[in-house]
């Protein structure tokens, strides 16, 4: 199972981009354990200046901005 993380102020763009991951699980058969971090000190500990920040498995591997399909399919996937 990967653990994923959004973190972000729970703004539209960190919801689109919990519901783009959790749509990408999905459809890979993927089981992930979705979090979403709100909390501005849990997000500064990841070093993320632009929202929405994306965590896997302790890995900082996204920030600012929704990402894309492709990095999202990697990442539930890899």
């Amino acid at each position: 199972m990967k653990n994923i993380k959004v973190l972000g102020s729970g703004c539209r763009n960190c919801e689109i981009t919990a519901n783009v991951i959790t749509l990408a699980a999905k459809q890979a058969g993927v089981a992930i354990a979705l979090e979403k971090v709100t909390d501005i000190a849990g997000i500064m500990a990841y070093g993320v200046m632009s929202t929405p920040g994306v965590v896997v498995d302790g890995k900082l591997v996204h920030s600012g901005g929704i990402p894309g399909p492709d990095p999202v399919r990697s990442w539930v996937e890899g």
